[in-house]
């Protein structure tokens, strides 16, 4: 019981840490929205054996969770849970790409190695970007930035309540299992076979749920269209934010900085 309230309370840790006030949460949404959307065309655009071009990228997501000052240990928690996926997708790369690419002193790589390490280099680029992103904006906010710029409302709305429905979710399965222990008695009650009635049970919960909350929305004059409660107004701090981080994108991508810095330094 308590894992699952300690999951709800984690899981909006993100919409808690959107409502801090800094010059990074004050920025129009869709400035930081539009910004990692260059930031990741740009980082999953390199050739699949680079590594070191796609290091000068680490200093937007360290300058945004600095600047907005958002706990580092939190975020690196939320990476390593969906670690394992990235780990998984290039773990046969090494073996299925044994052609010697590069030497290292006496070590010599693999391009299934360099590719590995290309991909794990991206996750983590990308996972840092995107929840940088949603502890600096809101998930509602972000959803209302994505409708301003374009995307369809159907597309929005789903993508805000979906997330939104997590929360009732686990707050409705953990009273569920709350109300299971109190009638169990030395175990009984306990075992595969009544957590899976447990489970059919709450989808029939959450189906009248879903329908009493949306007969609520209706009440309130929802007419399929996102609202923030305040104003988006975009001004010339984030024009420059927008632009600055955009042009140094594009030149990490068009220059390959740590390689043009080795021979600056070879050269001294």
């Amino acid at each position: 019981m308590a894992d699952i309230e300690a999951v709800l309370y984690d899981l909006g840790r993100l919409d808690r840490l959107a409502r801090r006030d800094t010059a990074v949460h004050r920025l129009d949404p869709r400035a930081k929205l539009l910004t990692t959307l260059v930031f990741l065309v740009c980082v999953v655009s390199f050739d699949r054996y680079v590594v070191a071009g796609l290091l000068p990228y680490l200093l937007y997501p360290v300058a945004i969770i600095a600047l907005a000052d958002l706990p580092v240990g939190y975020l690196l928690k939320k990476v390593l849970v969906v670690a394992p996926l990235a780990l998984l997708v290039g773990a046969a790369n090494p073996w299925l790409d044994a052609a010697p690419l590069l030497r290292l002193g006496g070590i010599t790589l693999s391009g299934g190695w360099l590719s590995y390490a290309s991909i794990l280099l991206r996750f983590v680029l990308t996972v840092t970007a995107a929840l940088a992103l949603i502890a600096t904006t809101g998930f509602h906010r972000v959803c209302v930035a994505l409708r301003r710029i374009g995307v369809p409302a159907p597309m929005t709305v789903q993508l805000l309540l979906a997330y939104r429905y997590l929360f009732v979710l686990i707050s409705e399965g953990a009273r569920m299992v709350r109300a299971r222990s109190l009638r169990s008695f030395r175990r009984h009650g306990e075992g595969l076979s009544p957590y899976a009635s447990l489970v059919g049970h709450l989808l029939l919960r959450t189906l009248d749920r879903a329908q009493r909350v949306h007969r609520a929305m209706l009440a309130r004059g929802f007419s399929g269209e996102l609202h923030s409660p305040t104003p988006l107004c975009f001004r010339t701090r984030d024009t420059l934010f927008l632009l600055g981080w955009s042009t140094a994108f594009l030149l990490f991508r068009l220059v390959d900085l740590p390689q043009w810095l080795g021979r600056l330094v070879t050269a001294g």
